[in-house]
């Protein structure tokens, strides 16, 4: 069972989690965009903030959940710094998280780009046109700096000890579940 969340309330069920575990492969996806409060605030306004989601991934690591980070979207030019993401994977760590999952730049469809376009007016208003010029209309929006972001990001993950690639990730998930076969005896 894999639960994706940017919700705090996940950590309330952390003994239904654990019941499931006895039997099932358990991850909990918490999403994290930065570590910043005030900034997760003007980016993502109505979830718990980046703070409780790590306090939330704390409780659950330490009732035997295996969790981590999904760290998605990074918005070229606003949350996509080094510091950014080496505090993100830091306080993952710290929380007891077992992974991060990264993105390094967003997705833009059509009738989201006009509501995303609107936010940046009112958050980011030098932002508009730098999206405008850079990205048009296209789809999929990559971070300038993922190279280089990538390079620093798997740097970080190494020293720390957290998985980053999806196949760990799940190699790692579904470790004591391997030779299971039910039997009708």
């Amino acid at each position: 069972m894999a639960i994706s969340t940017k919700s705090d309330l996940v950590a309330r069920d952390a003994d239904v989690l654990q019941d499931i575990k006895t039997h099932s492969p358990v991850t909990v996806n918490i999403t994290i965009t930065t570590a910043d409060d005030s900034l997760c605030k003007k980016i993502e306004p109505n979830v718990s903030s980046a703070s409780e989601r790590f306090e939330a991934m704390r409780i659950l690591a330490e009732s035997g959940i295996f969790c981590g980070t999904l760290m998605m979207p990074l918005l070229p030019f606003i949350n996509d710094t080094e510091e950014n993401i080496v505090e993100i994977l830091r306080k993952t760590k710290a929380a007891g998280g077992r992974f991060v999952y990264p993105s390094f730049g967003m997705t833009l469809r059509q009738g989201n780009r006009e509501y995303f376009y609107d936010k940046l007016d009112k958050h980011f208003p030098q932002m508009k046109e730098k999206y405008i010029k850079r990205y048009g209309t296209r789809y999929h929006c990559s971070s300038p700096k993922a190279k280089k972001l990538w390079s620093i990001f798997t740097s970080e993950c190494e020293r720390l000890g957290l998985l980053y690639e999806m196949k760990a990730i799940v190699f790692h998930i579904t470790a004591n579940y391997r030779d299971r076969q039910m039997t009708l005896f």
